[in-house]
């Protein structure tokens, strides 16, 4: 049985997944990486599970890749089915999977642009649900876990349009309600959601390159992908984890308050100071 931390890193073939595993990796732990890019050309963007796997072992973990297709709840199943018989446990759950696809971004109204913009509520809300589940039976009879949704201050301002605001909305809104059944049975079980800002993923450097007026503004202005990486591994360490169980939280504003720095050696620039935007507090009303 593996004595390393346990982790789950859905959509991690390229990206914020890519970045989170090979960052959890960087600290030791044994990460398995989902997706369903098992070779160069499954997806318009690069990578695969294969190489992000190997990233997380150069870098000092054990990772591991599981061809999953997170909207499927078979492959759910079998993923955490092998990682219980593998390694007996699992510590860490990022729930990162989403269906992005190229025209999301692209001028237009919703209605203007293809339907199937509309998976990202399903490979992306439900589909962290349906892991959330599988995961916390798990964490609960260990007590202990940490389980992270990827999310973006598109939860509170309009980005890209409904589809991806009701799904970056509802991953805040999962982890407060799970935070809440968590801390009913006494566990020691964290479900959280983090704010990432502009990233350096390979999507919008591309973009980035393609329209560098466009995008003059973010120049000095990203984030790594492996930042959040970094955090959920000071979450999961920090003796007070349970203070930010339900909670949504700016990364680079959790990051400054950790001492974790970012590219260059600096703070990551925090959305929130610019605009004033913050996550949403959820209220303590309970109907029973």
């Amino acid at each position: 049985m593996s004595q390393a931390p346990v982790a789950i890193v859905t959509g991690a073939s390229r990206g914020a997944g890519k970045g989170i595993a090979v960052a959890l990796g960087s600290h030791g732990a044994t990460v398995y990486v989902t997706g369903r890019s098992q070779k160069e050309g499954d997806a318009s963007m690069p990578g695969t599970i294969y190489s992000t796997a190997e990233e997380v072992t150069q870098a000092g973990g054990k990772g591991i890749a599981v061809r999953c297709d997170s909207a499927n709840d078979d492959d759910v199943k079998a993923l955490f089915e092998q990682v219980i018989a593998e390694q007996g446990r699992v510590d860490i759950l990022i729930n990162n999977a989403a269906a992005i696809y190229d025209e999301l971004s692209m001028p237009g109204n919703f209605w203007e642009k293809p339907l199937k913009i509309g998976d990202m509520i399903n490979v992306g809300v439900r589909s962290g649900f349906a892991a959330s589940w599988f995961a916390a039976p798990h964490m609960v009879k260990q007590n202990r876990g940490l389980i992270l949704f990827t999310s973006s201050p598109g939860a509170m301002h309009y980005c890209f349009g409904p589809a991806y605001g009701a799904h970056k909305a509802g991953m805040d809104k999962m982890a407060f309600d799970m935070g809440v059944d968590f801390a009913d049975v006494g566990a020691n079980v964290a479900a959280v959601s983090i704010w990432m800002g502009a990233l350096t993923s390979e999507r919008l450097l591309e973009m980035m390159a393609a329209e560098p007026e466009k995008f003059k503004h973010l120049e000095g202005q990203l984030e790594s992908t492996g930042l959040t990486g970094h955090l959920a591994w000071a979450l999961y360490n920090d003796p007070k984890l349970m203070d930010y169980n339900g909670k949504t939280m700016v990364g680079a504003d959790l990051a400054k308050s950790y001492g974790i720095t970012d590219l260059n050696g600096q703070f990551a620039p925090s959305f929130s100071e610019g605009t004033g935007i913050r996550p949403v507090e959820y209220g303590a009303y309970k109907v029973k």
